[in-house]
Parts: structure tokens; C-alpha cells; sequence
């Protein structure tokens, strides 16, 4: 039988590393299944979800120019329930935009950003009026690095 992208096959677990785990397929070869390909579900050490010597059934995803085959079992398991929460509502609604998400996007929360309000002025001295404005001003950059550290990686990376 010649492998193929597509087919599904069974397997042995030969061996499980950090990454993934190593499975022997018909005719001797030998395919890796990556750790993200195992489940559906976040899976933290592989070795508590496969053992070594288990028959495990799986897809094969790609096989690489240089004979390397890539596989994956969550492909050969039934699609997971999609968008079940709490209650069996979505959050934010259950509604979404039509356009689709880029990098960097979020999802529709339902929330709107509204600005902190503001403080009555009265009869404030100059000295005052300047203070509520650095404060503001400090809170401010405040917000704008923290956003943006946190897409950069943080202090870490700095030099």
C-alpha cells in the first residue's frame, strides 16, 4: 500500500518526546505526530495522553521531499463542539462580524471603550489644573506601554 496525503492509517507509538511522538507505519516506514496534532484538546506532557507500544489510528498530513512524513490523530477524531460556553451562550452575544480576524485582532466583546469622567473644574488654581493633567498624562503612557510591551515581549528583550 503507497502512502498518500489523506490516507488513515494504524500505527505504533515508537517513541515520545517533548514535540510529539514517533509512529511505526506499514511497510516499515516511520512518521512523527507532532504534540499540537495529538488532540483537540491543550495538551501539556505528552507521555500522559500516549505510551509507548500503543496502537494509535492516524492521518497523514504531509510527507516531506525528503521522505520525512507528518501525521496527526486529532484529524482522525469527530470535530469538537463549536462555540459552547456557560449557559450555551457565546460570549459577547454569540454574534460576529463578517470580516474575518487578522493578527493582532481581538474578538467582538460587546464592550465599547468609554473615557474615565471627568472631574468638575470649579475654581481650581493653575497649579491644580496642571497636576490632574500629569496624572492623566502618566496613566496614559502608563496604558500605551503596557500595550505595547506586551505585543513586543516586555522588558526581556530589551537591551
Amino acid at each position: 500500500m503507497q502512502l498518500e496525503v489523506g490516507s488513515i492509517l494504524e500505527g505504533k507509538v515508537t517513541g515520545i518526546k517533548k514535540f510529539g511522538a514517533f509512529v511505526a507505519l506499514p511497510e516499515g516506514k516511520t512518521g512523527m505526530v507532532h504534540i499540537s496534532e495529538v488532540s483537540n484538546e491543550f495538551i501539556q506532557d505528552l507521555a500522559a495522553v500516549l505510551t509507548e507500544g500503543q496502537t494509535v489510528k492516524v492521518k497523514v498530513i504531509n510527507i516531506a521531499p525528503d521522505g520525512k512524513i507528518a501525521l496527526s490523530i486529532k484529524r482522525t477524531l469527530p470535530p469538537p463542539p463549536r462555540g459552547e460556553r456557560q449557559g450555551g451562550q457565546r460570549q459577547g452575544g454569540g454574534q460576529r462580524s463578517g470580516a474575518p480576524r487578522g493578527r493582532g485582532q481581538r474578538a467582538d466583546t460587546g464592550r465599547v471603550w468609554q473615557p474615565k469622567p471627568q472631574a468638575p473644574q470649579g475654581d481650581m488654581s493653575f497649579e491644580d489644573m496642571m497636576a490632574r493633567w500629569k496624572t492623566r498624562s502618566e496613566e496614559n503612557n502608563a496604558d500605551l506601554k503596557r500595550a505595547t510591551e506586551g505585543r513586543r515581549g516586555g522588558y526581556s528583550r530589551r537591551r
